[in-house]
């Protein structure tokens, strides 16, 4: 009896949106290619004071001699500008120049408003255009490091950024609560799922116990970055738009040994 013949698998359709996505990123990735480090600050719940962890790292960084920009990435509630006491805006244009504040390159779509009480509302597919356009038309020229100041959530803009862009890898930030300290563990977890690495964790606004940071770092498997004690300081600098590591030296230690541990030589 003749064995009967297997008709071909068609081959599995390729959904166009994925071959664009993969052509987009290459395109960053040439567009990218003299800046030896991109790193994001991200969590899954905003409030943890992720903006004041990208700014400080960003600063101590830079005050070790490396050539640092900074993108908030945050396209609908932008504070970054704030956080600087940033005024100027950016020019709309084929290329985006960022603004430089105190040796650091800094974007944020807060610079292309009227107003900072201005509400950005856009729906997902136009926020994810508007961060495929930075990361394609901004001229950083040569940086050690890019920090990335995520925007909170596990859903559209969290997850096009590390889709579009080679991350080295991300740094979450948690605060003391155990809530907060859940939620980081789904933004790690999110991360690995799309083959980025953790780098570690930071427990901001710490009572000093750092029981998050350890809870994080157990549950994720990365390195515990270590506390940044609850300060009214940092407050206090931030409204006036003002780097807290510029004003105070305890917090400048803080820092300067959080960057100690994945920042190079």
């Amino acid at each position: 009896m003749a064995e009967q013949q297997t008709a071909p698998q068609p081959a599995p359709r390729v959904d166009p949106s994925f071959i664009g996505v993969i052509k987009q990123r290459e395109r960053i990735k040439g567009k990218l290619q003299n800046i030896k480090h991109k790193i994001g600050i991200y969590s899954a719940k905003g409030g943890v004071g992720k903006t004041t962890v990208a700014v400080n790292i960003a600063y101590a960084l830079n005050s070790k001699g490396f050539k640092v920009g900074l993108l908030d990435a945050d396209v609908d509630c932008p504070n970054l500008t704030l956080f600087l006491g940033i005024d100027e805006h950016i020019t709309s244009g084929p290329q985006i120049k960022p603004i430089e504040k105190g040796g650091v390159k800094v974007v944020s779509t807060a610079m292309f408003a009227d107003s900072i009480t201005q509400p950005i509302i856009w729906r997902g597919p136009i926020i994810n255009k508007m961060l495929g356009e930075f990361f394609e038309n901004t001229e950083w020229g040569d940086l050690d490091y890019l920090i990335i100041d995520l925007p909170p959530g596990t859903s559209d803009s969290p997850l096009t950024i590390m889709q579009l862009l080679d991350l080295e890898g991300i740094i979450l930030v948690t605060t003391p609560q155990r809530i907060a300290a859940i939620n980081t563990i789904r933004s790690g977890l999110m991360a690995k799922k799309l083959s980025v690495a953790v780098l570690g964790v930071i427990e901001n606004m710490s009572d000093g116990s750092g029981t998050a940071a350890k809870a994080v770092a157990e549950a994720i498997g990365c390195e515990n970055f270590g506390i940044i004690k609850s300060d009214a300081k940092f407050g206090a600098f931030s409204d006036a738009g003002k780097v807290p590591i510029l004003e105070d030296k305890e917090i400048k230690e803080e820092f300067i040994n959080i960057i100690s541990k994945f920042s190079i030589k």
